[in-house]
């Protein structure tokens, strides 16, 4: 079951055509389906109706995880579909303006989702499409303490603690996790904001 946590709009300034592109090209355009494909983030292009036009074999498997494995190829989750319909509902007041809704969808600890939505109302589709992004937010900051594992130099249980951490485990879950006392996880976390704040220093 989805939590929806919160909604905001961007105003965003609409970009310039390309002159130099030709969306064409088959070369191009298998390009662009590898990267597409090759993404971590869920990509979902949609009709305005709610009609699935492509979806990236991560958005497949979220889609997937979001039903409990009923995913058809024309069904939308209805957590993404809302987000969807309040774009629609919401473009006549912006019209003149290029719009993006997101959402955050929590399934648990460990799936938290950042879905967002625009509008592509452009020349090669014969009407608007749905742009629909999933970003999952766990997996993102997983990226991002393993790179600060590295950064900060981090021993093998710091950096279990701070991958914990960054996904929003109080310190009393962190212990419960990993069979160590609250007094062993606070230790760590000092030593780790030890070096952080070391590393700080060294780049002023």
């Amino acid at each position: 079951m989805f939590t929806l946590t919160k909604t905001f709009a961007q105003i965003v300034v609409k970009p310039q055509k390309p002159n130099n592109i030709d969306l064409h090209d088959s070369k191009r355009a298998y390009f662009l389906q590898e990267v597409i494909e090759g993404l971590e983030d869920g990509i979902l292009i949609l009709t305005e109706t709610g009609e699935l036009l492509h979806a990236n074999a991560s958005a497949l498997r979220l889609c997937c995880q979001f039903n409990q494995g009923n995913f058809t190829h024309n069904f939308v989750p209805s957590a993404i579909w809302h987000l969807c319909e309040t774009l629609l509902n919401s473009r006549s007041k912006f019209s003149d303006q290029l719009m993006i809704l997101s959402d955050e969808f929590v399934l648990d600890k460990s799936n938290i989702f950042r879905i967002r939505v625009r509008l592509l109302d452009l020349d090669w589709f014969d009407e608007p499409c749905l742009l629909v992004t999933i970003e999952n937010r766990y997996e993102s900051l997983k990226n991002l303490a393993r790179t600060e594992v590295k950064k900060f130099e981090m021993t093998p249980r710091e950096a279990e603690i701070w991958f914990l951490y960054r996904s929003n485990y109080s310190y009393k879950e962190i212990a419960v996790k990993l069979y160590i006392t609250l007094n062993t996880v606070k230790k760590h976390m000092k030593n780790i904001h030890t070096k952080r704040q070391a590393f700080a220093t060294v780049d002023d």
